[in-house]
């Protein structure tokens, strides 16, 4: 009896989307591009991305319309889909619409390189991401970027707080937007042509934050004069978009409670738990973990403690079962775990 539920647990035909997860592992390139669907995605793209990123309508457009016009044929081939510069506060959403835009176009999370540029801010460190040269400590593992893209050719790399990069870091990021190819220590040429190219900022958060939309034409003003002090003409002028992310107001902070809730459900799915709170739950979590300097980060932290913590104790000592639905409420001394 086990060998026949086997047997029909198995395909009696391999169809067209059976060959493409094989040649997608092999290839690393995603399914979507090896099948006929991605077209109808990327029109949606749009709606995708702003599931995960919340309050940053004009960035998520900004990068939807960037990868469309790369995918119809308008940009040029020799270069990369797309190459961004993120500005904005710490918190609201630059890294995560990255990791969004990874999982959007490449179907994994796994698709985002990140590489933190405080690491890469003296001038031999440049080796560290193309590899050394012939006869040079290092040169048998490779560049750190070169490497990571030579596995996986689709991908979106992030350069976090590119403004700490040396100098010549700038010279391999032009040679990237000019040619969409880089050539390692070992002689290798390696192809960014599928690469999404995301560069972070905090250059001009504060003048971000105090003007905001109320003044966007004095703010864009002089955060293009920072800009153009702290980068070279010739590297702004290679970036398809510079994109300014807002700070979010505790209008957002709701959804950002149902996102992570939504997460912790899904985290939660195999012990058959799932979670709700309520709008005073939420309220309580938005009073304690609103900072509009920090963004989304303080109100992550207050989830962890508050909701995480107190969940996890009531889940090892036994209070809730298999199957049971947990509501968070607001207490007199904080939030209550209860049945649904």
């Amino acid at each position: 009896a086990e060998i026949q539920q086997d047997r029909k647990m198995l395909k009696e035909e391999v169809d067209e989307e059976d060959v493409a997860q094989v040649v997608a592992k092999w290839t690393g390139i995603p399914v979507d591009r090896l099948l006929s669907g991605e077209k109808e995605k990327l029109v949606h793209a749009d709606t995708e991305l702003a599931r995960r990123v919340v309050g940053q309508t004009e960035a998520i457009t900004a990068v939807a319309n960037a990868v469309r016009r790369a995918r119809a044929g308008l940009q040029d081939p020799n270069r990369p889909l797309g190459s961004f510069i993120f500005l904005g506060p710490t918190g609201v959403g630059k890294t995560e619409l990255a990791r969004s835009l990874a999982h959007f176009l490449f179907d994994t999370e796994k698709a985002m390189i990140r590489i933190d540029m405080s690491e890469f801010m003296e001038k031999h460190s440049v080796s560290r991401l193309i590899g050394a040269p012939p006869g040079y400590v290092g040169y048998e593992e490779g560049g750190y970027l070169t490497e990571a893209v030579r596995r996986r050719p689709y991908s979106v790399i992030l350069f976090d707080e590119i403004e700490k990069a040396h100098p010549d870091v700038f010279n391999v990021l032009l040679q990237i937007l000019d040619d969409g190819r880089l050539t390692d220590g070992k002689g290798r040429t390696v192809d960014f042509k599928n690469t999404i190219l995301i560069m972070t900022s905090n250059l001009g958060s504060q003048l971000i934050m105090e003007l905001g939309e109320s003044r966007r034409a004095e703010m864009q003003t002089q955060i293009d004069a920072i800009l153009h002090a702290q980068f070279r003409p010739e590297f702004l002028n290679r970036i398809d978009e510079i994109i300014i992310f807002h700070s979010l107001g505790k209008e957002h902070l709701a959804r950002i409670i149902d996102i992570q809730v939504g997460l912790l459900t899904q985290r939660l799915a195999e012990q058959k738990f799932s979670v709700s709170l309520t709008d005073a739950a939420k309220e309580y979590l938005i009073e304690v973990g609103y900072d509009p300097s920090y963004g989304a980060r303080p109100l992550k932290r207050a989830i962890q403690r508050y909701v995480q913590d107190g969940l996890a104790m009531k889940i090892l000592d036994g209070t809730f079962d298999e199957g049971d639905t947990i509501v968070v409420d607001r207490g007199e001394a904080g939030l209550t775990f209860g049945r649904g």
